[in-house]
């Protein structure tokens, strides 16, 4: 009985949102106005950027003596000789080649550290192979070569001492030839 056609209408009214005018919106800035803006994660977000962006320019650079530009000019005082080059294999089955030969301090300085780039020829007339390592002197010759690092035992001015170099991964495009040898990077003391 209390269906559609019934005499009682209770129709439900909708719900309206009252309606603001434009003196009566309220303003995005009000809301912020009594709220002082941090700006402290946007400095920090600055400095992070400028230093990466500095970080990545300073490891991206070429060092100065990569292109011959700029060597210790203690450098001159040095010279190397005899530079002779024989291959094994290691126990892993991989190709090593060794570049020895005589170093020699002319100077009044103790050679500390030093850092050799060795230019391999090849016979197609391409670009040589350029590798770099640093320099192990001669400790003794048996019953095998025993080297160390320069830094280990210092070569004193005046004396000359036998060196190698150990290189693993030289083209197999190589000559054969002695490489050419350039200082890298040297360090000395008094």
């Amino acid at each position: 009985m209390n269906g559609p056609e019934s005499g009682s209408s209770q129709t439900p009214t909708p719900h309206r949102d009252p309606i603001l005018f434009a003196a009566e919106t309220p303003s995005i800035n009000s809301a912020a106005e009594g709220v002082e803006r941090n700006w402290m994660p946007w400095i920090v977000a600055l400095i992070v950027i400028c230093g990466g962006l500095g970080l990545a320019f300073w490891l991206g650079r070429a060092p100065a003596n990569s292109n011959g530009s700029s060597v210790d000019p203690y450098a001159r005082n040095v010279t190397l000789g005899n530079v002779q080059v024989s291959q094994a294999s290691n126990f892993a089955g991989d190709q090593l080649t060794y570049v020895d030969g005589t170093i020699e301090n002319r100077g009044n300085r103790t050679i500390t550290a030093m850092t050799l780039q060795a230019a391999f020829p090849n016979e197609t007339g391409d670009a040589p192979q350029i590798l770099q390592a640093p320099l192990s002197l001669v400790r003794s010759r048996d019953p095998y070569v025993d080297t160390q690092p320069i830094g280990a035992a210092p070569l004193p001015p005046g004396k000359s001492q036998d060196f190698r170099l150990v290189f693993d991964n030289v083209s197999p495009m190589w000559n054969q030839q002695p490489p050419s040898l350039r200082i890298l990077d040297l360090a000395t003391r008094q």
